[in-house]
């Protein structure tokens, strides 16, 4: 008797954690967190052996919005910052993301959801160079996660790939005949988001 009671009682309070921990319904707020990753592959001419970009962090912050409760829409509007560092010069983009998520709760506080993400570069620049010949400034990438919702607050941790190649030229600032070099902007990192709904 005394271990069914207890065999209740932990059910009862599972239930209620459950319940108490799951950020349901629709609303909107602020996120932001940390970004892990890098930039494609840097040329400086076309002979010449590409450059591996080594990974930083980077930073971002914005906005979201959410539709739906068990199924989800997520619409955000974030700014973020992103560093490349390719064997000591360094690739700094600032640009505009827009991913539209759809997800799902799984169970209790724990959702999956995936999508694509609309980016816009607003900055870019490397080693104090102005890059201004973008091949695209508006591009598309996909992001997929999985997140934690407690009460108000939530985490997630998110992949973000570009869909294709976005290259950035410029000037070679030694003064030879090489052809100017280029460098993909395209990204290729980890997300770590926390985020409150008001």
């Amino acid at each position: 008797m005394k271990v069914l009671r207890t065999t209740l009682l932990v059910a009862v309070f599972a239930c209620i954690s459950t319940t108490a921990f799951a950020q349901s319904g629709s609303g909107f707020g602020i996120t932001g967190g940390l970004n892990y990753g890098a930039n494609g592959n840097y040329f400086e001419s076309v002979g010449a052996a590409a450059k591996n970009p080594d990974r930083n962090i980077g930073y971002h912050v914005g906005f979201f919005g959410k539709i739906g409760n068990r199924f989800f829409f997520r619409p955000e509007v974030v700014y973020t910052k992103t560093q490349s560092d390719y064997a000591g010069d360094k690739l700094d983009i600032s640009r505009l993301d827009a991913p539209m998520l759809v997800g799902v709760k799984v169970i209790g506080p724990l959702n999956v959801f995936a999508g694509p993400a609309f980016q816009y570069i607003l900055d870019s620049e490397f080693e104090g160079i102005g890059i201004n010949e973008i091949e695209n400034d508006f591009s598309v990438g996909l992001h997929i996660g999985a997140g934690v919702n407690l009460g108000k607050i939530g985490f997630d941790l998110r992949y973000e790939r570009g869909f294709s190649e976005n290259e950035a030229k410029f000037i070679n600032t030694n003064i030879t005949t090489l052809p100017n070099s280029r460098v993909d902007t395209r990204p290729d990192q980890l997300i770590l988001s926390a985020s409150i709904k008001f």
